[in-house]
């Protein structure tokens, strides 16, 4: 019973902009029923859809945190360990500048390599892709 009550909790948090929408579009649809009025339909739908999710929307945005000074740019953490240790030796000051920048320079250098490599491997093999389809069309 804990599963199909944990996925509902699950979407109730991250699905709950489309739970509200369903519900919004239901409760348009029976409102004639229950008033004997049409005009409630598109009433509650612009109201529901145009109005209060997206307010509900801007409410339930999560806050920038205060330690994100940059304004959304570059993070502190990184996912590259080296490019990480290498920012906490310039900080606790084991290098100087000049030995940062060569080293950031080897580092971003050995970087764009790798990059370079793996885009000739995906090239070579749309190269190949294309010379069997090429034969193919040939015979």
């Amino acid at each position: 019973m804990t599963g199909p009550l944990r996925r509902a909790a699950w979407n109730l948090r991250y699905r709950w902009r489309r739970v509200f929408a369903l519900c919004v579009v239901g409760g348009g649809v029976l409102a004639p029923f229950l008033t004997d009025l049409w005009w409630t339909l598109p009433l509650i739908w612009f109201l529901g859809l145009f109005v209060v999710l997206p307010v509900l929307h801007t409410l339930a945005k999560p806050l920038p945190s205060s330690d994100d000074r940059s304004g959304g740019g570059e993070r502190e953490g990184t996912n590259d360990p080296a490019l990480d240790a290498l920012r906490e030796r310039y900080a606790r000051g084991e290098i100087d500048e000049r030995e940062f920048e060569r080293k950031l320079d080897r580092l971003l250098e050995t970087e764009d390599a790798e990059v370079a490599e793996r885009d000739r491997d995906v090239a070579a093999r749309i190269r190949g892709t294309v010379e069997r389809e090429l034969e193919r069309v040939r015979e």
